[in-house]
């Protein structure tokens, strides 16, 4: 196969190639196929006119955009082999001549993984971690704890506070008129959550059961509804029922109802700080894990394509929506919600999205500088990990998983944060 690579400025290039006759009389060929079914030629039945008759009446010709289609991705997928590139984007293929009796020949402008100019990356200085648990952490936690088996009982003449529930009915108004979505009845809303537009909750401290009151609010530039954006706006509200937490006393009983497993006091206090133990460390070991990282990828040098930062950002906005739907929310609601777009969402998550690549851009580069290769002892302690995480057989992972590429690259990413993470000096 006659493949040429030319690199030009950034990580764009272009990449050459023929496609040969073999190729291209197997492209006709099923190109035919395709065509033929929906084919009407007088004297044939449809469907079943000769290859002969097609080029007589249509010219092979006719047929060359579908043979291609075909036979592409295949042929462009080994021509990037033999070049040895690493696309990280959709090609733009140009058709060069396509002359019948010649090999075809094409052109494609290739965006591909950029190269990593490592800096520094061993013994650097991190900052020593505080693991140690104080026991006013731990009272806090059993504070925490408690507060969550706490009861609403309905305050009767007192006024609302930061932190009361209180039932409402309200109605929005723009400019005297009621706008769409802004009305709802006998709504619980816990006043300092965050939950309303703000300004909204903080009106309501101080308001009573039966009372009615008027809010004034503005709504925030960025506000789903275009017509509301930034526009100021009143919302009419009557308070029905006011409800304040009500926090019961730690003891034995409650104990046992915060963890089934504890039967007194004393062993929720023990399991709470071995929990929170653990917690912290691992928190410290997080903590010296992601600054020795953070100054890796900062030493070195590394111009990311766009595409690559646009293709992480979608990643990840799906990851967000499943979490969102995990919690029975769907993008859009959060959108209303928050007064969020879309495009707001993927242009922020753009923003970590161009660090996580970089991130793993340099990652590989230390493993690939490194030789790091895991060896099959941990590839197959991973697949067993998945087996028993997921309830499936070992084979059954394997299979799932293909040829493991996606795997090795996992545990080669490990092993080099291991690697930074040993070599790093505390300060």
């Amino acid at each position: 196969m006659s493949v040429k690579w030319e690199k030009k400025e950034g990580n764009v290039g272009t990449l050459s190639f023929e496609i040969n006759q073999e190729e291209i009389k197997t492209g006709l060929d099923r190109a035919f196929q395709k065509v033929r079914k929906n084919l009407n030629v007088p004297g044939f039945r449809k469907g079943k006119v000769p290859r002969q008759i097609f080029n007589q009446r249509f010219g092979e010709e006719a047929l060359y955009q579908d043979a291609l289609d075909i036979i592409l991705p295949e042929v462009y997928t080994r021509a990037v082999e033999e070049a040895g590139i690493d696309p990280v984007d959709t090609p733009q293929v140009n058709v060069e001549s396509m002359e019948k009796g010649e090999n075809w020949k094409l052109t494609a402008e290739v965006t591909v993984k950029p190269e990593v100019k490592l800096g520094d990356y061993k013994g650097l200085e991190v900052t020593k971690q505080d693991a140690e648990l104080k026991d006013e952490e731990v009272e806090e936690e059993l504070k925490n704890l408690t507060e969550r088996q706490a009861d609403l009982v309905v305050k009767e003449d007192e006024p609302a506070a930061n932190g009361d529930t209180v039932v409402i009915d309200f109605e929005g108004f723009k400019d005297g008129e009621p706008f769409e979505g802004g009305q709802a009845d006998n709504y619980s809303l816990e006043l300092g959550s965050g939950q309303f537009i703000p300004g909204f909750e903080e009106q309501l401290v101080g308001t009573k059961a039966g009372e009615e009151k008027e809010v004034a609010i503005t709504f925030p530039e960025e506000y789903h509804a275009e017509d509301l954006a930034g526009q100021p706006a009143t919302f009419k509200v009557k308070v029905h029922e006011i409800k304040t937490k009500e926090v019961p006393e730690l003891d034995d009983e409650l104990a046992k109802d915060i963890d089934s497993e504890v039967e007194t006091v004393a062993e929720l206090k023990e399991k709470t700080t071995k929990r929170l133990k653990e917690a912290k460390e691992d928190a410290a070991s997080q903590a010296k894990q992601d600054e020795v990282i953070e100054k890796a990828v900062a030493n070195a040098e590394v111009d990311i394509p766009h595409a690559m930062i646009h293709h992480e950002a979608d990643h990840l906005m799906s990851h967000f929506a499943q979490d969102l739907q995990a919690q029975g929310l769907t993008p859009e609601l959060y959108y209303q919600f928050t007064g969020q777009t879309e495009e707001k969402m993927h242009e922020q998550m753009e923003k970590d999205a161009e660090k996580r690549v970089k991130m793993n851009l340099v990652l590989e580069a230390i493993a690939d500088a490194e030789n790091i290769e895991p060896a099959e002892a941990e590839i197959d302690e991973e697949v067993s990990s998945l087996a028993e995480k997921y309830g499936m057989e070992k084979e059954a992972v394997r299979q799932a998983l293909g040829d493991l590429s996606e795997l090795k690259a996992d545990l080669k990413i490990r092993k080099a944060i291991d690697l930074l993470v040993d070599s790093a000096v505390e300060k």
